[in-house]
């Protein structure tokens, strides 16, 4: 956990976490922007894209959810907590930050089943896409070190 963040780690955070949104916002626009026009402010522009305002909406959406990550994956406020721990925490978090925003800029109708389903369900989509890229990420960082070491080893063995 003990990992050395600059600014510009945060802003690429950042800028990942809003590009892959924009990216996915304006797909869905494409193909369901004219149909959900005035029934969510996210598709007031129907099938042109995302406007100007429900862009920032997302920017900073994306600061806080990496400001979330910066909370809960390094130990700069939180020293020892589980990572399991730390994941629900964190998972919890940005899921109060977005009923936050679905709320105040009115995404979708807040009274209807449909919307919160299809919500959830992108959103345990992507929380898992994330965890599996993660996990890899992982496992791969984990083979480069261990690789590492046993060269160190063989390196040492022969030294001897």
């Amino acid at each position: 956990m003990k990992e050395n963040r600059t600014v510009f780690d945060f802003l690429g955070q950042t800028m990942i976490i809003f590009g892959f949104t924009m990216l996915v916002l304006n797909i869905f626009c494409i193909f369901f922007g004219d149909s959900a026009k005035g029934y969510s402010s996210i598709f007031e522009l129907g099938s042109q894209g995302v406007s100007v305002k429900t862009a920032f909406q997302f920017l900073f959406v994306s600061i806080l959810i990496s400001g979330t990550r910066l909370i809960f994956f390094t130990d700069v406020i939180i020293k020892k907590m589980p990572i399991w721990l730390r994941t629900a925490c964190m998972l919890l978090t940005v899921v109060i930050i977005n009923l936050t925003f679905i709320i105040m800029f009115k995404w979708f109708p807040v009274r209807q089943w449909q919307p919160w389903a299809m919500f959830f369900i992108c959103f345990g989509i992507s929380f898992a896409g994330s965890w599996l890229v993660m996990i890899t990420k992982e496992k791969t960082e984990n083979k480069k070190m261990e690789e590492a070491l046993r060269r160190l080893k063989e390196t040492e063995d022969n030294t001897k």
